[in-house]
């Protein structure tokens, strides 16, 4: 499992931003030939039914025997509210995507009151609630019935030096299942306190400090007492809290009223809260240079790698060059026109993270920049050779007499190795010259329909020979250059099988999907290889776009393994800070242990996928195996969603992933195989998989 906090049922501010990488063209091999067509969404069935009572119990008071705080039996103060209900809304639909399993909870803020981000919420402290979503109006509502008696941990807040026994601080939120029960433990945990959809307002530049919203306090008598405003620093729960008495049993403290304002009415409205940095920026009702110039603002501070050698924009130019382009095309009234400055700015970048999600006027640009093709495709290999891999029957290049195989040594009047280098792909951008070269290689037989080149090529055991190509119209060769995804809608997130020789093989296809079912299908594969005497396991992380980082590894480490610490700008200093604690990777109650593990990976694995492998990559006995690193795609971009004008959405990374040293964490770099496989004539040519056969022979020396 992976460890941030509420990384079980609060995992949105991360989750999110590793999630809405997969709208990054390069993270998602987006196909400029059409719109991009969103994921399918899961769709989120009500729970089982029950009743009210059942639906906001504790799981102490579902137990024969039911739990009572350090052997306390005095009865439960009465009293106060009995149903809190309310409604929220959001913009990021990921939610339903993600979880299948929607529940409101009550939730102890003890992990707030102690600024204590790695605390894990107690199960017996847990009530949980009846949601219901909206998914097309992206609104939801919850009611949670109070219990007579929390079990929560009891605070004494009025720092007056003397032991008082205290109040239990709650906080109602989204609190949706993923794996196990219905309550977060075991295997399925949480830490922290809530921040996103909860009825606090939160400050997720300043680590999640609460500055408004309502607070659910139960005090067991009338003589405790709780704050009624912020104090001078500005903070909730500090010693400069000026405090006054609160009323026995439950009551609804509002922190927006001042003096604090408390409410004991039987049934409360408490309205959930998105964070408005996680909100998408949505500027398409401005017009086109207003859109711009917010959103470049706002990117000037922002921007993950602001300040870092290589990675961080020149803005000066950027502005000089795309104001006018997005001036003259609003002057013009040309959303074509705007989409190709947007699209090209967005080439600025060199990182993998940025680009457009949607944008109708994006097939058109393509298809006037490179809807034309040669009817071929060519590969570099490691010897320096351009080989050709595909050739479209009837197509130009057919026609010339060109084969597979074919060694190509010039393309249009220069060396083949300088002509591909000089190739500026229509998609992008990129954060590794890996990645790059990868999608030169794609689109040096693409140019508009009706570009003649001349090209020298020699056919297996033939002399050189040159011919004119002319572009047609041809999507073939395009699409041969695509990594093989299968589309099937129907497909799972996770596959396994037992290979021919003996190793077990688990395909995880994506992270961005049911995220209980993929934890369940990769644990159900490692169970049945484990029952079946299954000593060498393979793990497939290629094409896959990435999602949600979900420590898969977890179930196969006894070690902790850590992850980067994620830093975002913050207005009040001005400078990246820490976003909570540093991710990692903990051990699974349950684990599974196998003798030896291969890894596979490829530049196809990026985001979320990546911080997966980097997890299983730091596993004792695995070797990670591949003809090429992950992506190097790495940051987090829940707070760089934005709309423009015309229909585009695109995002941008806001918060950058580092090492203790300060260096990036994945970005630009990936994680590296252990064993590459070389990319040969010969390899390139077979419609067998290298890598996969190089990881079951390593495995069965």
């Amino acid at each position: 499992m992976i460890d941030h906090p509420l990384a079980r049922r609060q995992p949105l501010a991360r989750l999110l931003a590793a999630a809405l990488a997969l709208i990054a063209l390069s993270a998602c091999a987006f196909s400029p030939l059409a719109q991009p067509r969103e994921p399918t969404q899961p769709a989120a069935p009500s729970p089982t039914r029950a009743t009210e009572a059942e639906l906001s119990a504790t799981p102490a008071e579902l137990s024969a025997t039911p739990a009572e705080p350090s052997g306390d039996t005095r009865p439960a103060a009465s009293g106060g509210p009995t149903l809190l209900t309310g409604t929220f809304t959001y913009t990021n639909d990921i939610i339903t995507t993600y979880y299948v399993e929607q529940a409101a909870a009550l939730i102890d803020m003890y992990a707030f009151v102690k600024r204590d981000k790695q605390w894990k919420v107690p199960i017996d402290s847990q009530v949980l609630g009846y949601m219901k979503l909206d998914q097309a109006a992206k609104t939801g509502e919850y009611r949670i019935q109070l219990p007579a008696k929390p079990l929560g941990q009891f605070v004494d807040l009025n720092h007056d030096g003397k032991a008082d026994r205290g109040v239990q601080v709650f906080a109602a939120s989204y609190w949706p299942n993923m794996t196990d029960g219905p309550y977060s433990e075991g295997d399925d945990p949480s830490y922290g306190w809530p921040s996103y959809l909860a009825s606090t307002v939160n400050d997720t530049e300043n680590e999640d400090e609460v500055l408004g919203g309502k607070l659910v306090v139960w005090a067991p008598d009338a003589a405790q007492q709780f704050p009624t405003g912020f104090g001078a620093d500005g903070k909730l729960f500090t010693d400069d809290d000026p405090v006054g008495a609160i009323p026995a049993g439950y009551s609804v403290v509002n922190l927006d009223k001042q003096p604090f304002a408390i409410s004991q009415e039987a049934e409360q409205q408490l309205t959930l809260y998105e964070p408005k940095d996680v909100e998408i920026k949505d500027y398409s009702q401005q017009s086109y240079s207003q859109a711009f110039k917010q959103m470049l603002d706002k990117l000037r501070l922002e921007y993950a790698f602001n300040g870092i050698a290589g990675k961080a924009p020149d803005w000066a130019a950027i502005e000089r060059t795309y104001t006018p382009r997005v001036a003259e095309a609003e002057r013009n009234r040309d959303a074509a026109a705007f989409s190709l400055a947007i699209h090209d700015f967005t080439l600025e970048f060199r990182d993998g993270h940025v680009g457009i999600g949607s944008d109708p006027n994006y097939g058109a640009n393509f298809r006037a920049v490179a809807g034309g093709g040669y009817g071929f495709l060519a590969r570099a290999v490691d010897d320096g050779r351009v080989i050709v891999t595909f050739v479209l029957k009837g197509g130009p290049a057919a026609g010339a007499g060109m084969q597979v195989g074919a060694e190509l040594s010039a393309f249009g009047g220069k060396p083949i190795a300088q002509a591909l280098a000089e190739v500026r792909p229509f998609e992008g951008p990129f954060s590794t010259d890996f990645g790059l070269r990868s999608a030169q290689q794609r689109y040096l037989s693409r140019a508009p329909v009706g570009t003649a080149v001349q090209v020298t090529f020699a056919n297996p055991g033939k002399a050189p020979t040159s011919a004119e190509l002319t572009a047609v119209q041809e999507f073939e060769s395009y699409f041969a250059g695509l990594p093989a995804r299968d589309d099937d809608p129907a497909a799972l997130p996770v596959e396994a099988r037992v290979l021919s020789q003996g190793a077990g093989y688990i395909k995880i296809r994506t992270n961005y999907d049911d995220l209980g079912l993929i934890v369940r299908l990769f644990e159900r594969a490692l169970k049945a290889f484990e029952q079946n005497k299954i000593t060498r396991v393979i793990i497939d992380m290629r094409v896959n776009p990435g999602g949600a980082p979900l420590g898969l590894a977890g179930f196969l480490s006894d070690n902790e393994i850590e992850l980067g610490q994620t830093l975002y700008y913050s207005e009040k200093t001005g400078q990246f800070e820490p976003n909570g604690v540093r991710d990692k990777v903990r051990p699974n109650e349950q684990r599974y242990t196998f003798e030896r593990l291969a890894l596979l990976v490829d530049q196809t694995c990026t985001s979320a996928c990546e911080i997966e492998s980097y997890g299983f990559s730091k596993l004792p006995n695995a070797i990670v195996v591949g003809q090429f690193p992950t992506g190097g795609v790495e940051a987090e971009v829940a707070r760089g969603q934005f709309k423009l004008p015309e229909g585009i959405a695109l995002q941008f990374p806001t918060g950058r992933i580092v090492l203790p040293d300060g260096s990036l964490f994945l970005e630009g770099q990936g994680v590296q195989p252990t064993l590459r496989v070389p990319i040969t004539a010969a390899n390139v040519l077979a419609s067998d998989d290298a890598v996969l056969q190089a990881a079951e022979a390593e495995l069965a020396r």
